[in-house]
């Protein structure tokens, strides 16, 4: 496979993903934009500038890698697909239904290749719970639960997450890598989904001026414990610090997922229980099986460690998408699922702030169904 030319639109925080794209031999940097020329300047030799349109035009570049501020997505995948480029968009796809279902309108009318970075489906710890639900180790998924602890959640309240107009609410920012997962491994989209979230820690942290620069590593700190120790916040903050959804899926599982940002650990933990059995995650580390009555598990898998950023997931995402635009192999991800884990949490949020009422998520028109599963080929 020949190495593909990329332009990397977006140098914030996830665009450490840009370590995994030193492997020349998939990937070259050609062009970066940024709206902060500091960033800009630090980066390297390749082409930079302030105005993603600039390296839209660039006639040398085959792919966009897509990571600016949630917000920024919808209108920067769109530009992308339009000017013929192969678009590699981070997750969450977008902050609203509305704003996914223009770029997979904008992927089909323009054939441009649309991929969208859940990177969790290229974890081991994910795999290995997907290999298991399909050899019908548990039998049929019937329930999920989906716990997810975050002792760093406070660095979304330090910056532009902190508002609803930038990343609608942390079940999208967040949330979408989970709900994606439980999709995927229940084999079914969510259908109607019932939320129920609040501000109830963060509310009480001192915040920064409107003109003081962000300090998000301050959640990270040891002074930062308990949480409502922390000093500067964002000054507005209308997003909940913690979150409750139940989903009832198309095909009959039923799931939850809940996330709480003032945790004292880090885990993701999940729990798929079917009609012969029941598997669980711990630490992203081991999958313990229960298949007969008892406490201690039947089975328990243990996973090598893979050598990257999340868990090596990166570096794999980053070639599995040179592979799909370069010779069609087809990917792990999919754009219709990440809509549907944007349509999950977005009216998971709309839910929790009117009163819990449950909310069915809007479907897809059905030629944008076919298009992206056949491969993205009319």
């Amino acid at each position: 496979m020949s190495t593909l030319k990329i332009g990397v639109i977006g140098l914030g925080l996830r665009s450490r993903l840009i370590t995994e794209f030193k492997e020349k031999d998939v990937v070259e940097i050609v062009a970066v934009a940024d709206l902060e020329r500091a960033k800009l300047d630090a980066f390297g030799d390749a082409f930079n500038t302030t105005d993603h349109r600039e390296l839209l035009a660039r006639k040398e570049i085959e792919a966009v890698f897509v990571i600016t501020q949630d917000h920024q997505h919808e209108d920067v995948a769109v530009a992308a697909l339009e000017a013929g480029k192969a678009v590699y968009l981070e997750k969450p796809m977008a902050i609203t239904v509305e704003g996914c279902d223009r770029i997979l309108e904008a992927a089909y009318r323009t054939g441009s290749k649309l991929f969208v970075g859940h990177n969790m489906r290229y974890m081991p710890f994910v795999l290995k719970m997907k290999e298991l639900i399909d050899s019908g180790a548990i039998g049929k998924v019937k329930a999920v639960w989906c716990r997810h602890f975050i002792n760093y959640g406070g660095t979304y309240f330090h910056h532009w997450c902190s508002e609803r107009k930038n990343s609608n609410g942390l079940l999208l920012q967040k949330g979408a890598h989970d709900l994606d997962v439980i999709h995927w491994l229940a084999g079914g989209y969510t259908k109607r989904v019932v939320g129920m979230g609040m501000l109830s820690v963060y509310d009480q942290c001192g915040r920064r001026g409107a003109d003081e620069p962000n300090d998000r590593d301050e959640a990270w700190r040891a002074s930062s414990w308990p949480p409502a120790e922390q000093k500067k916040l964002s000054p507005n903050i209308d997003i909940e610090d913690h979150n409750m959804v139940m989903l009832q899926l198309e095909n009959g599982v039923q799931a939850t997922y809940t996330q709480c940002h003032y945790a004292p650990d880090a885990e993701r933990n999940y729990t798929f229980i079917g009609d012969r059995g029941r598997l669980e995650s711990v630490e992203e580390k081991e999958i313990h099986v229960w298949t007969s009555r008892g406490q201690a598990p039947d089975s328990i898998h243990r996973l090598r460690a893979l050598d990257g950023s999340h868990g090596g997931s990166d570096s794999l995402i980053v070639k599995a998408f040179a592979a799909f635009v370069k010779d069609g192999v087809a990917p792990n991800t999919s754009p219709v699922a990440a809509r549907q884990a944007v349509a999950a949490g977005a009216l998971g949020h709309e839910s929790m702030r009117n009163g819990n009422v449950p909310k069915d998520i809007p479907p897809l028109p059905n030629h944008l169904v076919e298009y992206f599963n056949q491969g993205q080929v009319k």
